[in-house]
C-alpha cells in the first residue's frame, strides 16, 4: 500500500475557480489539497487560505454545508484546524475570504 494520498474526485466548479482566481494579481493558487490553498500578500503581511471546494448544492441556501457533503477527515479538519479553512462553493465565497 502507498504512503501517498489518491488523487481525490475533483468538483465539477474547481477547475473554473482555480483558472479565474490565477488571473487575479497577486494571488497564487495550489491544488490538490483538499482543494486548494491560496496564498496573498496583503499590506506587506503574507497570508495562507485553505479552501475545500464543494458543488453548489452541497451548501444550503444559510450557507451551511451539508454534513453528507463531508467526507470524516474534512469534518475533522473543520474542527481541529488552527489556520484558515472553509469550504466554498464559489469564486465570490473565496473573493470574501480573503479580502483584506
Amino acid at each position: 500500500m502507498s504512503k501517498y494520498r489518491r488523487a481525490a474526485k475533483v468538483d465539477q466548479n474547481q477547475s473554473s475557480i482555480v483558472r479565474s482566481l490565477r488571473q487575479l494579481p497577486g494571488i497564487t493558487v495550489s491544488v490538490g489539497h483538499d482543494d486548494i490553498i491560496l496564498g496573498r500578500e496583503v499590506n506587506g503581511v503574507k497570508m495562507n487560505f485553505w479552501f475545500e471546494i464543494k458543488r453548489p448544492e452541497c451548501i444550503g441556501k444559510d450557507g451551511v454545508v451539508r454534513p453528507s457533503a463531508l467526507t470524516d477527515s474534512e469534518k475533522k479538519l473543520m474542527k481541529e484546524w488552527r489556520g484558515h479553512y472553509a469550504v466554498v462553493s464559489s469564486l465570490d465565497e473565496i473573493l470574501d475570504e480573503i479580502k483584506g
